[in-house]
């Protein structure tokens, strides 16, 4: 379980119809966002082949003919617009008065931030009012609580449950939508677009697909998604800030299906980032990909935190070690706990069944310590160095581990090695 609750958020009622306009572009957001399978050995899109019927006359010529590319250059143009002039009807559909305000307006600090002392160069920013789902998609048990209690996480799971049958085939389902809204996010964001525009597309995505946002008044936090940059570890409220070129930027999607939590996330680079960012973005990731590996029947949740760890250091990195993996299903947070640092004392035992995620966050340097801003949620690191983050939610199987948050169209048996251009934005 993570110390305090996680982050994200919902939206207004007229957010449905734009969100009804942009089904298709929204499911072919989701397509692009995944990797295309590459064509097999000796393929190609233009491929010949040999037609008898081509035999004529004194010499037997061959007719050929050439398959069509999966996708053209003007297909994937007219995707890219299908998914602009969606992601611009999002907006429209939930205008909250930033639209009009003047910059210095959304540049200025909440007043909850007079005389407080920051450790790096990011600053906070306007906060638009909370957005909230339409009454017909289904709730968590806290999203109307005033102070946005999980009675059901207080009674608690004693013991990590045993998922199967159909409660596993909503589990994947959870994860896959889970997925779909991530590469939306992704796909949206660039330099120039604030925390708050892609937490309303990520509340229209969610609306399209008749889904809750987790994190949204999950004991209050204010949006649909956490978005955090820089220094910003973890649970950060998405703002007027716009994201620059040379930020990385971890997106963090959680939602709920049919009674069921999924939870990932990525970190990303915005266009050209310097040489620290690649290695600690490329930390975190391995840090994730190592932990992966050592998912199986039999395998010690404590003993993750020792690859994890290891990881870190021999890139001169740090564990953060306020915050933890979790089981995660009918409850957002619950067991088993899953540190990410060694010599943790975490109990358990993974089987077939178990249902959790992983999620290091790994900062530069050699200090892994944490603060919170005054908004209560926002976790910066004490030095102001940056930090990043993975995290998938992964079952136990009998042989190994699926990885149920994957990119949709890759290997759900485990994850790709790393590669930056996945992350490249």
């Amino acid at each position: 379980k993570k110390r305090r609750p996680k982050k994200k958020k919902g939206a207004g009622a007229a957010a449905g119809d734009a969100a009804a306009e942009g089904d298709e572009a929204a499911e072919e957001a989701a397509e692009e966002a995944a990797p295309q399978p590459e064509a097999a050995a000796g393929e190609s899109g233009d491929e010949e082949e040999d037609d008898a019927a081509g035999e004529v006359g004194d010499g037997a010529k061959k007719k050929k003919k050439k398959r069509g590319k999966k996708k053209s250059g003007a297909v994937k143009r007219e995707d890219d617009e299908a998914f602009a002039k969606w992601c611009e009807e999002a907006l429209e559909a939930t205008k909250n008065g930033t639209e009009s305000m003047a910059p210095e307006e959304l540049k200025k600090p909440p007043r909850t931030f007079i005389g407080y002392k920051y450790t790096g160069a990011l600053r906070p920013a306007y906060v638009s009012p909370q957005l909230k789902m339409p009454e017909d998609i289904l709730k968590p048990d806290y999203a109307t609580d005033p102070g946005g209690v999980s009675a059901s996480e207080r009674q608690g799971q004693k013991t990590v449950p045993i998922v199967e049958g159909k409660e596993l085939e909503t589990m994947k389902e959870a994860c896959r939508l889970g997925r779909e809204v991530l590469d939306t996010a992704a796909r949206f964001m660039k330099a120039g677009v604030t925390g708050d525009q892609i937490d309303r597309i990520v509340y229209q995505a969610c609306i399209k697909r008749k889904i809750y946002p987790s994190p949204l008044n999950y004991y209050r936090f204010p949006k649909s998604v956490c978005v955090s940059p820089n220094e910003v570890i973890c649970h950060g409220i998405p703002d007027s800030r716009p994201i620059e070129e040379g930020d990385i930027v971890n997106l963090d999607v959680s939602i709920y299906y049919q009674g069921y939590h999924s939870d990932l996330n990525e970190t990303y680079f915005i266009g050209d980032c310097d040489e620290d960012a690649h290695r600690l973005v490329r930390t975190a990731y391995s840090a994730l990909y190592a932990a992966s590996q050592m998912i199986k029947p039999g395998t010690f949740y404590r003993d993750l935190g020792n690859v994890i760890h290891g990881e870190a250091v021999k890139n001169n990195c740090a564990v953060v070690t306020t915050y933890c993996g979790h089981g995660v299903g009918e409850l957002f947070h619950g067991p088993p706990k899953v540190p990410h640092y060694r010599k943790n004392k975490a109990v358990g035992v993974m089987k077939p069944g178990h249902i959790f995620t992983i999620e290091p966050m790994i900062n530069l340097g050699s200090n892994g310590g944490d603060r919170t801003w005054p908004d209560d949620w926002t976790a910066v690191t004490i030095d102001g160095k940056r930090s990043a983050q993975f995290e998938h939610t992964f079952l136990v199987t009998e042989t190994g581990c699926e990885v149920l948050t994957a990119r949709l169209g890759t290997d759900r048996s485990c994850m790709p090695p790393y590669d930056p251009a996945m992350f490249q934005l």
